[in-house]
């Protein structure tokens, strides 16, 4: 029995389908990985996070940016949209499209158990090729915590995390101060359990 060979696209030819498209999809090695629909609880907490970020930036030079915007690790080729990305310096694009952002300070994932290791493991060794990035918050959506990678001088990342509504996070990239009862507020976690108990 023949298998037929794998037809791989360019980072071109992905871009041309990409802004055509009614759906998101990420990139990677000449392929192209559809994402799928967020939930409530996913769509809450991303929502929460961009409303306490942009509420602390705004009067400051940091842009908060939703999952719309594309992100291209430019030196492992990989197109993904992060659910939440900060960028304090002036934007710089993939293009002249300006619709594929590679500059970011802070990115921001929030976990489901479909994309837990995932986002903790190959996403992240991705995310620390790019230089500008200086933390990675990772949210829980199946409980009250948060864990934050900062690079440290050195290269190395350092880890710290925060639990529960009374739990809060300084993100040092950009100057912010997190706390969770305000990135869980009206989140229904596992079991009808509200974030707040």
């Amino acid at each position: 029995m023949s298998t037929l060979p794998k037809t791989l696209l360019t980072p071109e030819q992905y871009l041309d389908i990409e802004r055509q498209a009614a759906y998101r999809s990420e990139f990677f090695k000449g392929e192209m990985f559809a994402m799928a629909g967020a939930s409530l609880v996913h769509n809450l907490l991303v929502a929460n996070i961009v409303a306490a970020l942009h509420s602390q930036l705004r009067s400051r030079p940091c842009r908060v940016l939703p999952s719309d915007m594309r992100m291209l690790v430019s030196s492992t080729g990989l197109y993904t949209y992060p659910d939440v990305v900060v960028v304090c310096n002036d934007p710089q694009f993939a293009d002249e499209r300006q619709d594929t952002l590679t500059n970011p300070d802070l990115i921001v994932e929030v976990l489901s158990p479909s994309t837990e290791a995932y986002d903790r493991g190959r996403k992240f060794e991705q995310y620390r090729a790019v230089s500008s990035l200086r933390e990675y918050l990772l949210v829980a959506s199946d409980r009250v915590h948060v864990d934050v990678y900062a690079r440290q001088a050195d290269g190395r990342w350092l880890l710290t995390s925060a639990n529960g509504p009374e739990g809060t996070l300084r993100l040092e990239s950009v100057d912010c101060r997190l706390a969770l009862a305000e990135l869980y507020e009206k989140v229904e976690l596992e079991g009808g359990q509200s974030a707040r108990s």
